[in-house]
């Protein structure tokens, strides 16, 4: 007993000191990242003074930074090149205020961001890399496949970045849940055949990806969880659990366009949920539908009028194109101008009829 207490003993010391050591080289790494990154800041600070100086004349900016590579290279490496020297310039005058720059933000990171132009969505990037520890082929792929451009297509501007900043708790499942999902990582082919069980090992095999384009708070919980009801077994494909909406979200998947059934089916497993699974300080489940191909009106009119549980969400296997984004954002806009028409002339056919 007392050597089995004794190895005890040493494995918890061993785990303590692991942590310790662990910690400290990622402290380590961290804080060399941030001076390297200062480091570019302060030459970038240099560059700009220095140019102001000889302002009056236009060439005088690409006659310093070919002269100082010049000098440089040969003694630092082609990591102080012009080009090199010019990303400096630029993040000196992106974030001109020494105190706006992350620690935790390395220069690879920083290089992505300067390279947006709009400084609402360059921050919204910036904070979401810090809130959620995306490494830098992390917040490339986010980038790339237009994260902050698909949550705008159902929310204003200003909600986005609130949720951001943390200036606010996301109240609504739009907040969130993005439409159209980009699932390029999964490696099937856009016009191959594939079952439904496919694309569901595909997106479990490769989770930890899914759930970043997920967005914030996700967690898994089951799969192919078996619902029973009296006789009849269900099962739903998977089930989540977002922390920040305290609420349980199950996904179906469809490999094909959405019906009404698919909305039924999908509905009753939020029922069941709501009913059997979920506590009373919990929010309402949230179903998403994960499909191909979808038409709004029909889930409109499948669906109850003031609906906030059901969504319907297209996935992509490719990385959308600016061009497809701006045709979705239209045709959101083409939408949302028909329903206020709509509502527009209900109000005057009531008006008309009340009238004596």
């Amino acid at each position: 007993m007392t050597y089995m207490k004794e190895m005890q003993d040493i494995n918890g010391l061993y785990n303590e000191v692991r942590e310790i050591i662990t910690s400290a080289r990622q402290n380590a790494v961290r804080s060399v990242d941030f001076c390297r990154v200062q480091m570019y800041w302060n030459i970038g600070r240099r560059i700009q003074e220095e140019e102001q100086r000889g302002k009056e004349r236009a060439d005088y900016g690409a006659y310093l930074l070919k002269n100082l590579a010049k000098k440089l290279e040969p003694e630092y490496g082609s990591g102080f090149s012009v080009r090199q020297l010019e990303m400096c310039r630029q993040f000196y005058r992106v974030y001109p205020i020494a105190n706006t720059v992350c620690a935790q933000l390395n220069w690879s990171q920083y290089k992505l961001l300067i390279s947006i132009s709009d400084e609402y969505k360059r921050e919204y990037y910036q904070l979401e890399a810090v809130n959620n520890a995306w490494t830098k082929r992390e917040l490339e792929r986010q980038i790339n496949s237009q994260l902050y451009e698909r949550l705008l297509l159902s929310n204003e501007k200003e909600s986005v970045l609130a949720v951001a900043r943390k200036e606010r708790i996301p109240q609504a499942p739009q907040e969130i849940i993005k439409d159209p999902m980009v699932l390029e990582f999964l490696g099937l082919e856009r016009k191959a055949e594939y079952y439904e069980k496919d694309l569901e090992q595909a997106l479990i095999t490769h989770l930890q990806k899914f759930l970043l384009e997920l967005g914030n708070g996700f967690t898994f919980v089951a799969r192919q969880k078996r619902i029973l009801i009296e006789d009849d077994e269900f099962f739903a494909d998977l089930v989540f659990y977002n922390r920040l909406l305290r609420c349980f979200v199950v996904v179906e998947l469809k490999t094909g366009k959405l019906t009404h059934q698919d909305l039924g089916q999908l509905q009753m497993y939020v029922n069941y949920y709501d009913r059997v699974e979920k506590l009373p300080d919990e929010n309402p489940t949230i179903g998403i539908l994960l499909c191909t191909a979808k038409n709004d009106t029909a889930v409109r009119m499948t669906l109850p009028e003031h609906n906030t549980a059901i969504l319907a969400s297209q996935y992509q296997l490719y990385l959308p194109s600016q061009e497809q984004l701006v045709n979705e954002v239209e045709t959101i806009r083409r939408l949302a101008e028909g329903e206020k028409n709509e509502i527009a002339q209900q109000v005057v056919a009531q008006i008309a009829f009340s009238k004596p």
